[in-house]
């Protein structure tokens, strides 16, 4: 068995070890746009254009299901890449968590990209999901490519510049772009207000992972042996290795510790 995942950068890190947890058998192939980043501030078809670029660079290795691991694309480009791919290839997008947070009725707010933030996607999203609810969206400058390079001092900041957006009363936040997933404990410390209870985090890692296993009618075996399992990683179409950045995140680390990297040719 084979997964491909696809982001801009190393948004797709949370995605790709929740696949390593469910089935550590998973051959991985991970392929980004490190030329391109960040994808948020592009237009539509330029947007488009890198994504698919992206994905057939990663479908040359014959996956059986690719994970649109990254927000931004699932919003701008998903339509064309299943046009591209599918049948033949099943295309699983990321959606964020809406709906589940909704269905725990109190206030929460969905931190996001400016890009994602108040588009027409997500407010029909919130229409669709959490009618009657009191949501407040929160544009994360910065969040994201801050992440994307590990810069502590930045990640501080932009979080903290979100958290001062975000209501005092809210119970649940949702994480509206998948490399919010990497720094999720730093959010809820910063969200979090002394004498309430526990914040919720709503991520989308974990569905997208399981929903590729759907897809393609696996089943979880996280207990599967994963001694011969590999790691393909495409950084802008050229095979190369995982970034420095990403080892400085355990989803990073679990992808560098548990599979043997491997640069394994497309197969013919």
């Amino acid at each position: 068995m084979k997964i491909a995942l696809m982001d801009s950068g190393i948004g797709l890190l949370p995605a790709a070890a929740a696949v390593r947890r469910l089935r550590p058998d998973a051959d991985l192939v991970i392929s980004s746009d490190p030329d391109g980043m960040p994808w948020g501030p592009r237009t539509t078809q330029d947007l488009t254009e890198r994504a698919l670029a992206v994905a057939e660079a990663a479908a040359a290795h014959r996956p059986d299901a690719l994970i649109v691991g990254c927000n931004t694309a699932s919003v701008h480009a998903l339509p064309a890449l299943r046009a591209l791919l599918e049948p033949g290839l099943p295309v699983i997008g990321t959606v964020p968590a809406i709906k589940p947070a909704a269905s725990g009725g109190g206030p929460f707010t969905i931190w996001a990209t400016p890009a994602t933030t108040g588009s027409p996607y997500q407010r029909g999203l919130i229409e669709e999901f959490a009618d009657g609810v009191r949501v407040t969206e929160v544009p994360c400058w910065g969040l994201a490519e801050a992440v994307e390079h590990a810069d502590e001092a930045a990640i501080d900041a932009a979080i903290a510049a979100a958290a001062a957006l975000t209501p005092a009363d809210v119970t649940t936040v949702v994480l509206g772009c998948t490399h919010y997933e990497l720094v999720a404990e730093r959010i809820r410390a910063a969200v979090r207000q002394p004498g309430r209870p526990p914040l919720v985090l709503h991520g989308s890692a974990g569905a997208v992972a399981a929903q590729a296993l759907r897809r393609i009618g696996e089943l979880p075996a996280p207990e599967a042996g994963w001694n011969e399992a590999t790691l393909t990683v495409i950084l802008s179409g050229r095979e190369g290795s995982l970034p420095a950045a990403a080892l400085a995140y355990e989803e990073g680390r679990l992808l560098q510790t548990v599979t043997p990297a491997l640069a394994a040719r497309p197969e013919q």
